[in-house]
């Protein structure tokens, strides 16, 4: 909690007529010492107050500094429409400091105890590689699992498997017509995606041949026996190669229902769309209209075959949680090419009958395209690259830019499964979601740039001083005046922030919030290091120095682990 901002939000509110929540939302921080620690604009209330803002400003000012009745407040400073706070610098690192005495958990909060968000997302396909094109969903969705979590909500997160549909009744009649051609048991991932890529472009060739497998789906969904055996084997060995990627990513799911056990449900939503005149009829197809939306695609609920949809799969799912998990979110994290469809889906959703909370709690979490140098990938073309083969190969580069570093280093090979994979997780969530993004080898591992490396890099440093130090002092040991130099100040600014960035984060559904701070927060720590001597000084200044270094690796600690990373201790 920023202290100085309750303190500040409460003396204005003893000076105005606002709420403390309004004007709390109203602070900023100002870029520039100069301008204070905390500023409070006062355009808004022009308009309300038929005041000029710099008029405003000053009345505020006025009536502050009579009720400053405290030392938190240094200095007010009125520059045109602001009201520029001061903070007594010693009071800052004091207050801010003293709430690391329980360890592990700086920055929680119990604001969201009672609330649950559910989370789907990763959500591979199976019988098809986990390929770099679900990473972002993945690292995404963890990382607001996580923050989530962190904050007291109650959050589950939901691996809504892609096990059904109609590529299911291609692959189905790959594997009748090529089945003994292919290793299945050896390699069953690539030797199923050579069938599919086999299958696929066969029907491009032959219309029969699509409508087999047209026709192989619609046997799935009404229980065929044979369809059923060969679905549920290639879903087996699907979990089973997701897992090895899920435990590099340290991905965990309290559910890994699909659209299968779903789709069965989707008969209930036709029906109460028909019952209520929502249905329309179109070209043999059932659609819902959504002009009157200001959405001109039509939503496509049964196709002409009488087999369900995308849509109404997706409308059966938001039925089934709303009454298994009473959500008061429900977060879908998948690609801005599903824009429209979620579009589509949350504005039928609200003629399903059920309670208005789970409809406004509905939030398509779209982001960009990973991009290869040459382009977009295709599983259907076989253009793709597979997320283990990624990860992998970035263990490796790690390997050899730690060897080359540090050659006498221990356990190297673990260290650099932590710097290998948190590079790739780091460069998917420090790029604002909604941004596409172009692999590049250079800038993810380049450990003095704004990556997941460089962060753990400053924590690696943060401990080095700890053990160096030989012991961490109380904080009863800590003499609050050496940090009130400005590269002390800003480590402290940035620390007393992390609870309110983790908010932003779950307000905006955006993990690069986090993934910016803690880049901000080991550059104003290699400043405060560059610039001051920690070991060596006289006891005092060397308990006080290394006490901040503490809290600052706790941070950087734990804000990467609720982005997925996890920190070496050596480097």
């Amino acid at each position: 909690m920023d202290v100085f901002k309750n303190i500040i939000a409460t003396k204005i509110a003893q000076a105005t007529d606002l709420k403390i929540e309004q004007i709390k939302s109203y602070i900023e921080i100002p870029k520039g010492n100069e301008n204070g620690d905390y500023a409070f604009p006062c355009f808004r209330l022009a308009k309300e107050l038929r005041k000029a803002p710099p008029v405003i400003a000053q009345e505020i000012a006025e009536k502050v500094l009579v009720n400053n009745i405290n030392n938190a407040i240094d200095k007010i400073e009125v520059t045109g429409g602001y009201v520029n706070f001061f903070i007594n610098k010693e009071e800052m690192a004091k207050q801010i400091l003293a709430n690391f005495s329980n360890q592990g958990q700086y920055g929680s909060s119990k604001i969201g105890q009672g609330k649950n968000v559910v989370i789907d997302y990763s959500a591979p396909n199976i019988a098809k590689p986990f390929h770099i094109g679900h990473l972002r969903t993945t690292v995404l969705g963890g990382a607001l699992y996580n923050i989530y979590k962190y904050l007291g909500y109650n959050a589950i997160g939901l691996n809504y498997l892609g096990d059904y549909g109609t590529q299911f009744g291609k692959l189905i009649e790959g594997y009748k017509r090529w089945g003994n051609e292919y290793k299945i048991d050896e390699d069953p991932i690539n030797e199923l995606m050579k069938i599919y890529i086999r299958i696929n472009a066969l029907c491009k060739e032959d219309e029969k041949v699509l409508e087999a497998c047209r026709g192989n789906f619609k046997k799935l969904e009404d229980g065929d026996p044979y369809c059923v055996e060969l679905w549920e084997k290639f879903k087996k060995v699907s979990i089973k190669e997701f897992q090895k990627i899920y435990d590099l990513l340290g991905s965990k799911f309290d559910s890994w229902d699909g659209e299968a056990k779903i789709a069965p449900k989707a008969k209930e939503v036709i029906k109460i769309l028909e019952e209520n005149g929502t249905l329309i009829q179109s070209q043999g197809a059932k659609i819902v209209d959504l002009e009157n939306e200001g959405i001109s695609t039509p939503c496509m609920i049964q196709k002409s075959d009488g087999s369900t949809t995308y849509a109404s799969r997706d409308l059966a799912a938001i039925m089934y949680r709303a009454k298994t998990y009473d959500f008061d979110k429900a977060l879908y994290v998948t690609s801005y090419e599903q824009i429209l469809h979620f579009k589509q889906v949350f504005s039928v959703a609200k003629h399903l009958g059920i309670d208005d909370k789970y409809v406004k709690g509905l939030e398509h979490v779209s982001y960009g395209m990973v991009m290869l140098p040459t382009g977009k990938m295709s599983t259907r073309e076989g253009n793709i690259v597979k997320i283990e083969d990624l990860l992998n190969e970035s263990i490796k580069r790690a390997e050899e830019i730690i060897a080359h570093k540090n050659p006498e280093l221990e356990n190297k090979e673990e260290i650099a499964k932590k710097v290998g994979v948190g590079a790739i997780i780091f460069s998917n969530l420090s790029t604002s979601r909604v941004k596409d993004i172009t692999f590049d080898w250079n800038a993810i591992l380049n450990f003095q740039g704004e990556t997941g490396p460089y962060i753990q890099y400053t924590y690696v440093r943060t401990q080095s001083v700890l053990k160096k130090s030989g012991y961490i002092p109380e904080i009863a040991e800590v003499s609050f005046e050496w940090l009130t130099d400005n590269y002390s100040q800003e480590v402290l600014k940035l620390i007393c922030k992390f609870e309110e960035i983790l908010e932003q984060v779950t307000q905006k559904e955006e993990p690069a919030i986090l993934a910016h701070y803690l880049i901000d927060l080991a550059k104003a720590y290699s400043s405060f290091y560059n610039e001051n001597k920690i070991i060596g000084e006289n006891e005092e200044i060397q308990n006080t120095r290394v006490y901040l270094t503490r809290a600052t690796g706790e941070v950087l600690k734990i804000g990467a682990k609720l982005l997925g990373m996890e920190m070496p201790e050596k480097m």
